[in-house]
């Protein structure tokens, strides 16, 4: 559950804004792809499949240090950090020929049919069945409660 999935990428035009840099939007579905291939690290497509489940975004934030450029070797490292009783959190980290040129970390959730919530343990038990959340670290857990991620103010 928590060993990391690296994603190798190059950036091809169709990423690049005006500057000639990704686009900030394109970093998102890349993001995207390297969560896709978490999940078949795991293994959780054919128990996913048979539950109905499927992932959302519930929220996502970017911190960005260094711009890719046109075809830019980088990969995505993305794992899972914890999850709290309604959002799994995972960090995804760019890196280009070793250096870090930007993070994210995205709050999701996964729904069942009728867009039924989904109770992180449960997806656990499903993937790994008894493992448990580490401890959130600081900066995710002030994130979470920043963006109001669980809700509780509305």
């Amino acid at each position: 559950m928590f060993s990391p999935s690296t994603t190798q990428l190059r950036v091809r035009p169709g990423d690049l804004d005006m500057y000639l840099h990704v686009n900030n939007g394109v970093y998102l579905q890349m993001m995207d792809i390297a969560r896709t291939n978490l999940l078949a690290d795991l293994g959780a497509f054919p128990k996913l499949k048979a539950r109905g489940w499927y992932p959302v975004v519930a929220a996502s934030t970017m911190t960005y240090r260094r711009s890719l450029q046109l075809w830019d070797r980088f990969e995505i490292t993305t794992r899972v950090v914890g999850w709290d009783p309604r959002v799994v959190y995972l960090e995804q980290v760019f890196r280009r020929r070793g250096e870090q040129v930007a993070r994210g970390l995205v709050a999701g959730r996964f729904l069942g049919p009728a867009g039924a919530r989904v109770a992180p343990e449960d997806l656990v038990d499903a993937l790994e069945p008894g493992t448990r959340s580490p401890e959130l670290p600081a900066d995710v857990t002030s994130w979470a409660t920043a963006v109001d991620v669980a809700h509780r103010s509305a």
